[in-house]
């Protein structure tokens, strides 16, 4: 989680799945996963219809990954309060902040077990 810098976050409202890619942030001292979206888009409301969501990080190189099933919910942080650990992973996510950052909601997810994919032959599951 703190090498892969995307993830794909899916989200379902009236039994209609959607799915994303985003950029996100684990903070591994409060196992909670941050990710932004602009105020008026269509996640922000299907969040809100439906706070259940499950996610897969994107690798890009090899098959590993990490993947869960968790709730999200607006963050008590701003973009601005986590604007560091973004960018640390992600240097462009910069402009984005420095451009937008006021139209941008903060998510967080907590979820308390995660399935780590290392490769074909070594999955395990991992309780937070």
């Amino acid at each position: 989680m703190a090498e892969q810098t995307e993830m794909a976050l899916a989200t379902s409202v009236s039994n209609i799945p959607n799915v994303r890619i985003v950029n996100f942030y684990f903070d591994p001292s409060e196992n909670i996963l941050y990710f932004s979206s602009f105020k008026d888009n269509d996640k922000v409301k299907e969040i809100e219809e439906n706070p259940s969501i499950a996610f897969t990080t994107i690798p890009h190189t090899g098959n590993q990954h990490v993947k869960a099933k968790g709730l999200a919910k607006r963050s008590s942080k701003t973009i601005f309060d986590m604007a560091a650990h973004f960018i640390a992973k992600v240097p462009d996510y910069k402009k984005t902040i420095d451009y937008a950052g006021e139209s941008l909601i903060l998510f967080e997810v907590r979820f308390d077990t995660a399935i780590v994919i290392k490769d074909l032959a070594t999955i395990s599951s991992l309780r937070l």
